[in-house]
């Protein structure tokens, strides 16, 4: 396996380094289960992202004129309570908040009550039940770790959309760490994103080529 290691220093910036990336490195195939199954997609291995100041706004990138925007702020405002609370809409299979809701809490009083030097202030998305889902959740797990005073975010995706899915997740993600690090009284700090499936699915590769070629002019 390829380890593809990208450093950034905003969210805009991360999603324009993978674009690059994986239309140039990507592995391409066919698609045999999951969404999309039987068209193509372009996959790399494992990513490694690293957004050194994700606070910067924009939180969501800018496009080319006449390419649709992969997300937008009011979108990411509306998303947010499907990660952060157990409210599930008509025909949702889950929520990452049904999950992630009372860990949430339980890491803030972690930090709180016992300081700030813990490997276990850990939240974990999905179950044993989750493999039978359809769609089982992309977001898997989302590491916390506070150094010189910011907290940090490590979190994991096992298959991850780059073109409609990573904006809006990282930006959402990104609005969570401040209000943790408000809620713990630290400053904000790191996002370091993961995934053996970061990708792009065959609709989006001539979309992802527009975005670069004219960001590259």
């Amino acid at each position: 396996m390829e380890i593809s290691i990208i450093k950034a220093r905003d969210l805009s910036e991360a999603w324009f380094l993978c674009l690059c990336k994986t239309l140039d490195e990507g592995y391409e195939y066919k698609i045999d289960r999951g969404s999309y199954a039987g068209q193509q997609r372009k996959e790399l291995d494992l990513a490694v992202v690293q957004v050194v100041y994700p606070g910067t706004k924009p939180l969501v990138p800018d496009v080319p004129q006449g390419v649709p925007p992969p997300s937008t702020m009011e979108y990411v405002e509306s998303y947010l309570p499907y990660l952060m609370t157990s409210h599930k809409k008509e025909g949702e299979q889950y929520t990452y908040g049904q999950y992630l809701e009372k860990q949430i809490a339980k890491v803030i009083k972690m930090y709180e009550k016992d300081g700030h030097n813990t490997n276990q202030a850990y939240m974990a998305v999905g179950d044993e039940k989750s493999i039978d889902l359809p769609d089982p959740p992309c977001l898997r797990m989302i590491d916390t770790r506070i150094r010189e005073g910011k907290l940090n975010f490590v979190v994991y995706f096992r298959s991850w959309d780059l073109w409609a899915g990573f904006p809006s997740n990282m930006a959402a993600i990104q609005l969570l760490k401040e209000y943790m690090a408000s809620e713990i009284g630290v400053d904000d700090g790191e996002l370091v994103a993961m995934s053996k499936g970061l990708h792009l699915y065959e609709y989006a590769w001539e979309l992802a080529r527009t975005v670069v070629r004219k960001g590259q002019m």
